[in-house]
């Protein structure tokens, strides 16, 4: 990716083009603020122009950072992405095909049963806060699509609403509690600053993930719950609680807004419910 001048591109450069070329793409910020990252950190590795990078590169940036930076799988298989983007979309160099990296481990999500998920609301302050949780363990939406969900996107009649550019840039319907619209009807009208968002701050801006995290985490401490609670663990616990149920799992990968059907699965091999139903070959000997 030279100039007219046949010189390369200095590394500045040919970052902010490649982080347009994801914009483009429709990656989220977080995928493109974790790309750029580890490409920054390959070209910083490099020391010399990209173009001429070859696989033996790659293969000890990699190395690198599985042994001297000791990172997990799962990490490595993110750089991996990166630079595949990197030099087979972007650059046009498919040198990074062959090359593999360890799976990532695959770890069962964290799911709440429904008595802490009571205990985890109670502990949380009442109005915006603890409607936030709820609205989290009653959709199955992600933490990203709460904080933009809009007063618009609210079919509080039909008890429905529409994410709006979620995951892979794709809108869908999610279901609304009654008991949940009931409350936040309240709480609208209590609100001395009207806002566009459904949870807002003081000044009416989107509240931000990191307000959600923090009050998920002061919640379930206060609850005394000693897993690693979440907002995504909200998530898990309204698939696994809607399988127990006997809800169809297709009708929940399009409420989660799963492309694949195998993604919702793993919801199948967490459901204690069902597991507790079967009984030990040895209490019928």
């Amino acid at each position: 990716m030279a100039s007219e001048e046949n010189e390369p591109e200095k590394p500045g450069v040919l970052v902010t083009r490649f982080t347009q070329e994801l914009i483009i793409a429709g990656y989220s910020k977080r995928t493109i603020e974790m790309y750029v990252l580890y490409v920054n950190a390959f070209l910083k590795f490099l020391k010399k122009d990209a173009s001429t990078a070859k696989r033996s590169d790659i293969v000890s940036f990699l190395a690198e950072m599985k042994e001297e930076k000791n990172s997990s799988n799962a990490t490595l298989a993110l750089v991996h992405a990166s630079l595949k983007f990197f030099f087979h979309s972007f650059l046009r160099n498919k040198i990074v095909d062959d090359i593999r990296v360890p799976k990532r481990a695959k770890k069962l999500p964290t799911v709440l049963t429904k008595e802490e998920v009571r205990g985890l609301f109670k502990a949380t302050s009442a109005g915006r806060n603890r409607l936030v949780l709820e609205f989290l363990y009653s959709s199955g939406v992600r933490v990203s699509e709460a904080v933009k969900m809009r007063v618009d996107d609210l079919d509080l009649r039909e008890y429905i609403a529409r994410v709006r550019g979620g995951k892979g840039n794709k809108d869908r319907v999610i279901i609304l509690s009654k008991r949940w619209v009931k409350d936040l009807k309240k709480c609208l009208k209590r609100k001395k600053i009207k806002s566009e968002y459904v949870f807002s701050k003081k000044n009416g801006k989107s509240v931000s993930v990191d307000t959600i995290q923090r009050i998920i985490r002061e919640s379930a401490k206060k609850a005394d719950i000693r897993k690693h609670v979440t907002p995504h663990a909200m998530r898990h616990s309204f698939a696994t609680h809607l399988l127990e149920s006997g809800e169809n799992i297709r009708k929940i990968q399009e409420l989660l807004g799963h492309s694949n059907l195998s993604t919702t699965q793993i919801y199948t091999q967490v459901s204690t419910e069902e597991l507790k139903k079967v009984k030990s070959p040895f209490d019928s000997i």
